[in-house]
């Protein structure tokens, strides 16, 4: 009794399909798929703009501490 047969859907699919009409349906459908693939190029396009990381300096340590220090001297 909960779930709905395949005849309950196709049954609902005719109905959209009278109130709605297959053209405008079409252009849901292709609005909605133009979304979907704008929504999938952003996502590339956000993952191929990834910050780069800070190139790390070996050997070398300033410290800022001291250079104040020897500046106010």
């Amino acid at each position: 009794m909960g779930s709905l047969s395949i005849w309950h859907w196709l049954i609902v699919l005719v109905i959209v399909m009278l109130v709605f009409g297959t053209k405008k349906l079409r252009n849901m459908g292709s609005d909605l798929g133009g979304a979907v693939k704008g929504f999938k190029d952003g996502m590339k396009e956000a993952s191929a703009d990834k910050p780069v990381e800070p190139q790390q300096v070996t050997g070398q340590t300033i410290d800022v501490e001291a250079r104040r220090e020897q500046t106010k001297s």
